[in-house]
C-alpha cells in the first residue's frame, strides 16, 4: 500500500517546504479561476432555456440580461477586493458573515459554501463529460462512469500538492480562454464581414408577446449562475505567494475582466447567430460548429471546454480544504481537517470532497441541469451574507472611504438577494435541499463545537474538582482462547505486573469442551485461576463482558482496579488478518465503554 501510495502522491515533503507550495498569480488565475472562467460555457445557455419559454424572438433580451450580469460581476470583483484587504488571512464569506453578522450567519455562509464546493466539483465533472459525449454521442450512456474517473483523477492530482496541480491545471485553462477568444474573434469577423446572414435572429427591441419582468428575472437569476467561483480566490488567500493579498486582489481583478469578455461573448454571438439551446449538444458547441464547422477548431474549442470544465472543479479543491480548516478552527467540523497531509496539503478535506462528489454525481444520474440550480443557489446565499457583512462593517467603523465602498456592498448584496430569491420562486423543485440540509449542516455544526466543548471542560484539570480514590490494588482478567504461546506471552506480562489476583478467563461452546480445557490448565498454569463460561448461544463478547462487570462491580468496593490484558498475535504479513477470527480486536472495542476498566492488549509477532 505504501509503495502505490508513493506512486499516486510521490514522496512526502518536509514541514519547512510549505513556502515552495505558494503560488503565484499565474497559476493562481489558472487553479482559482477555472471554476468561474469554466461557467461560461453554461452560463448563457441558461440564459436561453428561459427565454425559449416564450419563442425564440425573445432571444434579444439575453444581451440587456448579460448587461446585469455583467454589472452584478462588477459589484461581486469589487466587494471582494475588499474582502481580500479586510481579511488577508482568508475564509472568505465564512470568516466575513460571522465577525459582522454573527455566528449562526456565519455557519450559513460556512456551510453553504462547504455544499457549492461539492456542487462545484460535480457541476464542472458533469459538465465536462457533457462537452465530450456532445463531440462523441457514442459515450452519452457512459456519462457518470467518466465523470467518476475524472473525479478520482483530479482528488489524485490534488493529493500530489498545491503547486503540482497548479502546474498541470495552467495549460488547458489558458487554452480554453486562448481557444474562445479565437472563437470570438472569428465569429465577430464573420459578422462583420457579412459572411452571417441577419435574419438568423430577431432585432434588438421587437416586442414579444407574454414577456414580463418575473421571466426576465428568472432569466437573469439563471445568467448568473455563471459568476459561481468568484469568491474562490478570497477563500484561498493563504496559498498566494508573500504580499499575499496584493498577488489575491490582481488575480481577482484579471479572473473577472477574462470572465466578463468571455461572458458577454459568448451571449452576444449566441444570440447572432440565432443559437437555440439544444438537450444532447452544448451553446459553445453550437458556436463553434457554426463559426469554424466540423473542423479541427471545432474539436480544440470542444476539447479545451471539456477540459476546463472537468478541472473547474479543481476551485473546490482549492477553497474547500481552506474553508474547513477556518470551521475545524472554531471547533464546527472534525479537527482532523486542519491536518496538513505528506505533501503538505490539506488531505482529509481533498478527499473528503472527491468522495461527497463522487457520491452526488451518482446521486444525479451526471445530469447537470439538475445541479446548477442548486450550485447556484448555494453561492448566492456566502454572496448575499458577505456583502451585507461587510455593509456592516463599514457602517460600524467608518473608516477613510467608507461611503463608496458601503455603495459597492451594498449593491452587491441587493442583486445578491434578487437573485437568491429568484431561484427560490423560479426553480423551488430544484432548489428545496438548500432548506433541509442547511438547518441540518448548522444543527451539525452545533452538536460538534458541543461536543468539543464538552470535552475540553472534562479535560482540563481544575483545583475545584474531587481528588480520584486510590488504588490498593490491581486484578488482572486475562480472556484465553487455549494454550498457546500467545496466552503464554500474555501470561508472563501479567505476572509481571505483580498483581493481587490474575483470572483466567475461557469461554468454550461445548461442554465436553469445558472439561478438556479445564484438565489441560491444570497441568498448564495450575497456580493461575481458570474461571470457563460455558455459552450455549456460541457467543464470547456477552458472557465475558458479564462477567468483568461483575468483578469490576466488586473491585470498586475495595478501590480495586480490574485490568483486562487482551492477548493477540500479529501475522508477519497484513493480508493475513483476514484469514483470522480477529476476537481480539472485538473484544478490546466492547471493553473500550466500560467505565472504570483498563485494557491492555500483548501482541506476539508470528515470524513467518
Amino acid at each position: 500500500m505504501i509503495s502505490v501510495k508513493r506512486f499516486l502522491i510521490g514522496r512526502p515533503l518536509k514541514s519547512d517546504q510549505l513556502g515552495d507550495q505558494k503560488l503565484n498569480k499565474t497559476k493562481a488565475l489558472a487553479i482559482l479561476s477555472s471554476d468561474a472562467l469554466s461557467s461560461v460555457a453554461y452560463g448563457p445557455e441558461q440564459i436561453l432555456l428561459v427565454l425559449i419559454t416564450l419563442s425564440t424572438a425573445a432571444f434579444w433580451y439575453s444581451i440587456p440580461i448579460a448587461i446585469g450580469v455583467l454589472v452584478l460581476l462588477t459589484a461581486l470583483i469589487l466587494s471582494y477586493r475588499q474582502i481580500i484587504f479586510a481579511y488577508p488571512h482568508g475564509g472568505g464569506a465564512y470568516v466575513v458573515s460571522k465577525e459582522n453578522l454573527g455566528k449562526y450567519p456565519g455557519l450559513v455562509a460556512g456551510g453553504s459554501l462547504l455544499v457549492d464546493y461539492i456542487l462545484t466539483v460535480a457541476v464542472s465533472v458533469s459538465a465536462g463529460t457533457d462537452a465530450i459525449t456532445s463531440a462523441f454521442p457514442s459515450l452519452h450512456s457512459y456519462n457518470v462512469i467518466i465523470a467518476v474517473i475524472f473525479v478520482l483523477l483530479i482528488t489524485t492530482l490534488n493529493l500530489r500538492g498545491v503547486t503540482e496541480s497548479a502546474s498541470f491545471l495552467a495549460y488547458p485553462v489558458y487554452l480554453f480562454v486562448l481557444a474562445i477568444f479565437v472563437m470570438l474573434g472569428m465569429g465577430l469577423f464573420r459578422i462583420m464581414s457579412g459572411d452571417v446572414p441577419s435574419d438568423l435572429h430577431t432585432p434588438i427591441g421587437t416586442p414579444v408577446a407574454g414577456i414580463s419582468l418575473f421571466l426576465l428575472l428568472k432569466a437573469f437569476s439563471s445568467g448568473s449562475s455563471a459568476l459561481t467561483g468568484v469568491e474562490a480566490i478570497s477563500n484561498a488567500i493563504p496559498n498566494f505567494k508573500a504580499p499575499a493579498p496584493n498577488n489575491a486582489a490582481k488575480t481577482l481583478a484579471a479572473m473577472g475582466v477574462l470572465l466578463a469578455f468571455l461572458f458577454s461573448g459568448i451571449v452576444f454571438l449566441a444570440y447572432y447567430y440565432g443559437i437555440t439551446p439544444n438537450e444532447k449538444v452544448t451553446v459553445v458547441s453550437e458556436i463553434a460548429e457554426q463559426v469554424f464547422g466540423r473542423n479541427f477548431m471545432y474539436f480544440f474549442v470542444q476539447g479545451t471546454t471539456a477540459l476546463i470544465l472537468i478541472l473547474a472543479a479543481n476551485t473546490g479543491y482549492s477553497a474547500f480544504p481552506l474553508l474547513a480548516v477556518n470551521l475545524a478552527k472554531d471547533k464546527f467540523i472534525p479537527r482532523m481537517f486542519t491536518v496538513r497531509g505528506d505533501r503538505l496539503g490539506y488531505s482529509n478535506g481533498i478527499l473528503s470532497l472527491g468522495i461527497l462528489s463522487i457520491i452526488l454525481i451518482i446521486a444525479f444520474e451526471g445530469r447537470t441541469e439538475h445541479l446548477i440550480p442548486l450550485y447556484a443557489v448555494g453561492v448566492f446565499i456566502p454572496f448575499t451574507l458577505s456583502q451585507t457583512g461587510m455593509m456592516i462593517k463599514w457602517i460600524r467603523q467608518k473608516p477613510e472611504g467608507w461611503v463608496s465602498k458601503l455603495i459597492i456592498n451594498t449593491t452587491g448584496a441587493l442583486i445578491s438577494f434578487i437573485v437568491t430569491i429568484m431561484f427560490f420562486l423560479t426553480k423551488f423543485p430544484q432548489v428545496w435541499p438548500v432548506l433541509v440540509f442547511l438547518p441540518l449542516i448548522i444543527l451539525l455544526f452545533y452538536r460538534i463545537r458541543k461536543h468539543y466543548e464538552a470535552v475540553a471542560d472534562q479535560l482540563r484539570i481544575s483545583t475545584c474538582e474531587e481528588e480520584p480514590l486510590a488504588i490498593e490494588g490491581n486484578i488482572i482478567i486475562l480472556p484465553v482462547a487455549g494454550i498457546t504461546h500467545v496466552v503464554e506471552n500474555s501470561l508472563r506480562y501479567a505476572q509481571s505486573l505483580s498483581a493481587d489476583q490474575i483470572i483466567a478467563v475461557h469461554v468454550p461452546f461445548e461442554r465436553d469442551d469445558e472439561n478438556i480445557f479445564e484438565e489441560k490448565w491444570k497441568k498448564f498454569h495450575p497456580e493461575i485461576r481458570l474461571v470457563t463460561l460455558y455459552s450455549p448461544y456460541r457467543s464470547i463478547i456477552h458472557p465475558l463482558t458479564k462477567f468483568i462487570d461483575t468483578v469490576q462491580r466488586k473491585a470498586s468496593e475495595s478501590n480495586y482496579q480490574v485490568t483486562v490484558i487482551v492477548p493477540q498475535f500479529i501475522p508477519k504479513k497484513g493480508w493475513h488478518n483476514i484469514l483470522h477470527n480477529q476476537s481480539s480486536l472485538l473484544i478490546r472495542a466492547h471493553l473500550l465503554y466500560r467505565r472504570n476498566v483498563i485494557i491492555t492488549t500483548v501482541p506476539y509477532h508470528l515470524k513467518k
